[in-house]
């Protein structure tokens, strides 16, 4: 016999041939049974035991549970759809009940692209999780309704990045993902103002040591285009360029002073620059060379003889 026989009344199951016997649940195998004569009346019992024997002297919690972890941004659990066939009622019931709100499975898809490219990046799980919450506070405003749900993603990452001290730019988000700087830019900035917050403003630094780290630059390096960097802001020497454009023009500065075999080109694949945009802003940087660098520096090669040709 098989569920087949199994009917119903008032949506509760019984046996045909003896319907006012409780029914056993037969968990390891999934089945409804009737303790008189076997008949299975019903099947697909969800197990809810453990998924492995736990012993007297085992320490700790019991791990018995049914489904994956709970997801506290999601409002309910995320379950298979039942396809109902002909009149049974209380499968389409059921199917019903335990379907999942579309604002979850929406949720659940972003949760997932924020989580790809996260790890394209390499960003820790401290940066996923401030980007996930990050978006479900904006799905709660709506303020993003009708825009690119992976430039919504995108944006939220560039912040979580941004406010985790692990600072990326906007090409190095686009990069992971398939939208275009104009739409992450475009979330961005309604993110900012639908919750009333601001991102602090990024400085040269926060690129200068992946950057040189990238291009296996001695710490000596590091330190001194950290500090033309800064020198160059200061004097309103790069006013209107960008941070990563300013930090990739100070390195390339530091290594024609210390006579480091890197070109404009190689730098900017690293930075993310264009070739000429790194010498346009090392020609701007230049007449003030002797403002730039510390005063304790002594360069390998004179600074009057830096042509920026490499």
């Amino acid at each position: 016999s098989s569920g087949i026989n199994a009917e119903y009344g008032g949506g509760r199951q019984f046996c045909p041939a003896h319907p006012n016997v409780p029914l056993v649940e037969d968990y390891r195998a999934g089945d409804t049974v009737c303790p008189e004569c076997g008949l299975v009346v019903g099947d697909r019992v969800i197990d809810v035991g453990s998924e492995w024997r736990t012993f007297a002297d085992d320490t700790g919690d019991d791990p018995s549970r049914v489904g994956a972890a709970e997801n506290p941004l999601l409002s309910g659990d995320l379950t298979t759809s039942i396809q109902s066939t002909g009149n049974n009622y209380e499968m389409q019931r059921l199917s019903n009940r335990i379907l999942s709100s579309g604002n979850d499975r929406a949720l659940v898809q972003a949760f997932s692209e924020i989580r790809l490219m996260a790890n394209r990046l390499h960003a820790s799980q401290a940066i996923v999780d401030r980007a996930n919450t990050l978006f479900k506070n904006m799905t709660d405003t709506k303020a993003l309704r009708g825009r690119s749900t992976e430039a919504n993603c995108a944006a939220c990452l560039y912040i979580a990045c941004n406010q985790e001290g692990a600072t990326r730019t906007f090409k190095e988000i686009c990069a992971v993902c398939t939208v275009s700087k104009k739409q992450i830019g475009k979330s961005f900035k309604l993110i900012l103002r639908a919750l009333n917050t601001s991102v602090e403003i990024i400085k040269t630094g926060d690129f200068m040591s992946r950057f040189c780290s990238n291009l296996e630059l001695e710490h000596k390096a590091q330190i001194i285009a950290t500090a033309v960097a800064r020198q160059a802001v200061d004097l309103d020497i790069v006013a209107g360029k960008v941070p990563v454009t300013v930090a990739a023009a100070a390195i390339y500065f530091t290594c024609l002073a210390m006579d480091i075999d890197k070109s404009a080109k190689e730098i900017g694949d690293v930075a993310g620059v264009a070739e000429t945009t790194i010498k346009q802003t090392f020609r701007a940087m230049y007449p003030s060379r002797d403002k730039l660098f510390p005063p304790d520096f002594v360069p390998k090669v004179s600074l009057d003889s830096i042509t920026g040709t490499k």
